[in-house]
């Protein structure tokens, strides 16, 4: 299991560990800091975080950022890759395709998924993304590509 993924459990296990864990990650992945990931949850395939529409991260018309949401699609998808990367394989992102659908106006769920069936071998594996208004609309939705190898041994 990364560790990453055993920190999560082991941090959710306790009082304010959802908290500690988000803030932990943040500074594994620095840049991931500038969006404030609120860990919500982290399992095989499926992973859940809330990005808090606040000053630092909105544009010139008081929406999140694009790129912030991006930012928070790519925290989402990286706990899900610790959470699934099979024992003795690794992964790295490869691109990124997404569509921005509606306006960011509130606290966004970010959402990634996958499913099983993409682990089987080594290579690409696509990451269904989404950032989803408090309201239930979709603002962004797209594809993280990672891709998946054998650790050199």
């Amino acid at each position: 299991m990364p560790e990453t993924f055993a920190l999560y459990r082991t941090l959710t296990s306790l009082p304010l560990g959802r908290k500690a864990f988000s803030f932990l990650f943040a500074q594994k992945a620095p840049y991931f800091w500038t969006v404030r990931p609120q860990v919500r949850e982290v399992r095989e395939h499926h992973a859940e975080l809330v990005i808090r529409k606040r000053r630092a991260v909105q544009n010139h018309i008081g929406t999140v950022h694009a790129i912030a949401v991006c930012n928070g699609l790519e925290a989402a998808m990286g706990l899900l890759a610790e959470a699934t990367t099979p024992p003795g394989r690794r992964w790295i992102p490869k691109g990124m395709e997404v569509a921005y659908t509606a306006k960011s106006t509130t606290d966004l769920l970010c959402t990634a998924d996958t499913d099983p069936a993409d682990w089987a071998e080594p290579g690409d594996v696509p990451v269904r993304v989404k950032a989803i208004r408090e309201d239930g609309t979709v603002v962004v939705e797209g594809v993280i590509t990672i891709y998946v190898s054998d650790r050199k041994k």
